[in-house]
């Protein structure tokens, strides 16, 4: 009899818990139900449940393990495609390393497919009613909690900068120190119980009793000096969310709900600007999308990882600085270069004509006059009235010139003066001042000419997904589902670009003494930049034949497989390119050369597992042509990481031999 209790409560107890998360989640509840079955039928018989854990869902039993893996490869068309134009297949796909970085736009729905299972989104980007609602919720919930009106709540949260713990933290520690504080008052100071009529505390006049208004202290003030008082704190700006009673003897807060009854239309639909836009601008938590026009906030989880954020207006910027998307290049070298380009270049064309004075210019040796030397032989005179004749390259006075020194474009003395050392610290400085503004060209007009680049490949990506693949999808009968592979190495041309262009500002603040360093970010930029170039030229070049043609092409599925490849390629450069700056360039070793792990990693995508399921480790592929065939009887390129087909002798991809 007590058995059978036991079990019959048992089961209650079980029963009642998946009533519990039922409620919680259907979803879990559903999942854990044949779990649920066998307990159940565990106590109902004594026997084991571990023979009915194959009921469980295959998806469910394995969710813990494929969260845990560094690539989530679904079988999905798309990424089989990636996995084939990388020489890999789908049985060595789980050991690719981890994408640190996706260069896939997120406002179009088959890249949230893509890339939904390589990161979790850090951010949520909030419309107007979000933000309204989540702004009414907080208030709901303090003034539940806290039993105390709506209009008291808000101006709490506003007090602590919307931060409901904050609130609930200082409320219940002190609640007479955060009412004196914030301004919150129990009961009016001042009270007249009987009076008729009340003088206004602004403008002395005696008003009857239902024409003065007063905040929770109870001073008396006239409509028309209330209504002067709160348009003037409104007309200043957001401070008016802080508005205290008028008396300059009171902290007593004025709420909204006084605004509401006093403001004129105009100053309460500011008011309700100012108090929707303080959700967002007092909060640590969110911000406002920094690009123009823009109404859209972002709730950002800080501590999770990049700091990268998509807007649904197609704007991406850095969640730190709020600076354009910059990653890998971090915040602190970004800033110094945008100074440095708003202090040494507000105007770029002059440039070259600083660099032409500094480097040809000398001061006259008699009156110190900077002379620019443009042209001509070494027979300086100056101007007057110094009109001293002097050699350009010894300063010496011409006098002593002739064609013993060498003649009028020539000066011994200087050469043997050179060699002498008289004349290099001089020249040094000159040289310097030359060499520091020609590198500083060198790297601004790349960064500039990136950033042009980029703004011209978001135009021809707008036409291609307004015009131009309707376009092609008639001319070559394919449907626009099939033709997406164009759309993707657009949006990756885009995003590729972006990165490029803030690898110079790295490589411009890169120590000169690190020469190793130095050399392995030239190579990955070189290699990235070589890949895009090659992407974006058959982007825009090859697929302008297809548009132009007349009907439909025999080798349009020849130029899909290509650029699709090339897009391949060319992420996985960008990505090894991110990955390296992201790491300080740490693989190059201590003896100031870069390791072999590291070069073959930076090729194309390698990882720390061998590819195609040859073998673990970083051993360099073998030379010899046989190795290199896959199971389908392609050859990958060892440069690429291209699949080739068996005949060919070059890479499609990067046209090196095999």
């Amino acid at each position: 009899m007590n058995s059978n209790v036991f079990i019959c409560s048992q089961l209650l107890i079980h029963f009642l818990i998946f009533i519990f998360f039922r409620q919680i989640s259907p979803e879990c509840a559903e999942e854990l139900w044949p779990l649920h079955l066998a307990i159940n039928y565990r106590f109902a018989i004594g026997s084991s449940i571990f023979f009915l854990l194959p009921l469980l869902r295959p998806n469910f039993l394995q969710k813990k393990k494929m969260e845990s893996e560094d690539d989530m490869h679904d079988a999905n068309d798309a990424e089989s495609l990636d996995d084939f134009y990388s020489g890999e297949t789908a049985a060595d796909s789980d050991d690719l390393d981890a994408a640190d970085y996706e260069f896939i736009d997120n406002d179009s729905d088959d890249s949230d497919d893509l890339t939904s299972h390589r990161y979790q989104q850090n951010y949520t980007i909030l419309t107007e009613a979000d933000i309204r609602q989540r702004q009414e919720d907080d208030i709901t919930r303090i003034s539940t909690v806290l039993s105390i009106p709506r209009v008291s709540a808000s101006i709490l949260l506003r007090h602590y900068y919307w931060s409901v713990s904050k609130v609930h933290d200082e409320w219940f520690a002190d609640e007479e120190k955060v009412r004196k504080a914030v301004g919150l008052l129990e009961k009016p100071v001042v009270q007249f119980p009987n009076a008729r009529e009340l003088t206004c505390g602004i403008c002395f006049e005696n008003y009857p009793r239902d024409r003065i208004s007063s905040a929770a202290c109870g001073h008396p003030f006239c409509g028309t000096c209330w209504a002067g008082y709160t348009s003037t704190a409104i007309t200043d700006g957001p401070g008016c969310l802080m508005l205290r009673c008028p008396d300059p003897t009171c902290g007593a807060a004025v709420g909204q709900d006084m605004i509401n009854l006093l403001a004129s239309d105009e100053d309460k639909e500011k008011y309700s600007r100012y108090f929707l836009r303080s959700y967002i601008e007092d909060n640590r938590k969110t911000k406002w999308c920094p690009a123009p026009g823009c109404d859209y906030a972002v709730d950002f989880i800080v501590g999770s990882g990049s700091y990268d954020v998509s807007c649904r207006c197609s704007y991406s910027f850095c969640w730190n600085c709020t600076e354009e998307a910059h990653r890998p290049v971090d915040c602190g070298t970004v800033a110094k270069w945008i100074l440095k380009n708003s202090a040494e270049s507000e105007n770029m064309n002059w440039l070259n004509t600083i660099s032409q004075i500094l480097a040809n210019s000398k001061p006259c040796p008699k009156c110190k006059r900077p002379i620019e030397k443009n042209q001509g032989c070494m027979h300086i005179t100056c101007t007057p009235p110094c009109k001293f004749e002097f050699c350009w390259l010894c300063l010496g006075a011409w006098s002593d010139h002739g064609e013993r020194t060498g003649g009028f474009y020539a000066c011994n003395r200087y050469e043997t003066a050179k060699q002498e050392g008289v004349y290099d610290e001089a020249e040094k400085r000159r040289d310097m001042a030359k060499n520091s503004l020609e590198r500083y060209t060198h790297y601004y007009e790349r960064w500039a000419t990136n950033q042009s680049s980029r703004q011209k490949a978001l135009a021809d990506l707008q036409q291609m997904q307004t015009v131009n693949i309707e376009k092609l999808s008639d001319k070559q009968c394919q449907p626009e589902s099939q033709l997406k592979f164009i759309t993707e190495a657009w949006l990756q041309i885009v995003e590729c670009r972006r990165v490029l262009k803030w690898t110079y500002a790295y490589g411009y603040y890169l120590p000169e003494h690190e020469h190793a360093k130095r050399q392995f970010f030239e190579y990955l930029q070189g290699e990235a930049e070589s890949g895009l170039e090659r992407l974006h030229q058959c982007a825009e070049k090859e697929l302008q034949t297809y548009l132009d043609a007349d009907g439909p092409s025999k080798d349009f599925n020849e130029f899909r497989t290509k650029l699709a490849g090339l897009t391949s390629v060319t992420r996985n450069y960008f990505e090894n390119l991110v990955r390296a700056l992201e790491n300080g360039l740490s693989d190059v070793d201590s003896r100031g050369a870069c390791s072999r792990t590291a070069s073959s990693k930076s090729l194309g995508g390698g990882s720390s597992k061998a590819r195609g399921g040859r073998g673990k480790g970083t051993s360099s592929r073998s030379s010899s042509s046989s190795r290199n065939l896959d199971d389908s009887g392609h050859w990958s390129c060892e440069h690429c990481t291209f699949a080739n087909v068996r005949s060919a002798t070059i890479c499609q991809i990067c046209q090196q031999r095999r």
